[in-house]
């Protein structure tokens, strides 16, 4: 197993949770966007999007267990597969004022729910945070096994 092994791991999962934070950034700033994209014609709000998170290495425990016994590095961090969409449907909003407004004075609204976002960001950080105290950790316990030798 690598020394650095550690810090690949670490460094794969601070860079999925950044991109994560920056779509849950992209999804409150457009909270409130009607007009993001046309289809058939027709304006649609800002959907919605969610960071699907994966592991880079698929092998099952024990294979990845004797690869590191043979020394060899099984560690993998995690990627992001995906950026997908949210299906969720549009909130209707009654405003006959807004230049959007259908016959009825329905605004369809983006499918973005501010509170389910800033829970999303938070768990984001958190899980930021806790990869760089583990990454503090290994630069430690390797800083200290080189201080073994003096």
């Amino acid at each position: 197993m690598r020394i650095s092994s550690g810090f690949d791991v670490n460094a794969s999962a601070l860079t999925a949770q950044r991109l994560r934070m920056d779509i849950i950034s992209s999804n409150i700033a457009n909270a409130d966007t009607t007009r993001a994209q046309v289809v058939n014609g027709e304006v649609q709000p800002y959907r919605r999007k969610v960071a699907i998170l994966s592991e880079n290495n698929q092998t099952p425990f024990a294979k990845s267990l004797n690869a590191a016994m043979n020394g060899k590095s099984p560690a993998s961090g995690v990627k992001i597969t995906g950026i997908h969409e949210d299906s969720e449907p549009f909130k209707l909003v009654y405003n006959p004022t807004h230049p959007d407004a259908d016959r009825n004075g329905y605004v369809q609204m983006p499918n973005v729910d501010i509170a389910k976002e800033m829970v999303d960001m938070i768990s984001a950080t958190r899980s930021y945070e806790a990869n760089v105290t583990a990454l503090n950790a290994t630069k430690s316990m390797i800083s200290k096994a080189l201080q073994i030798g003096k």
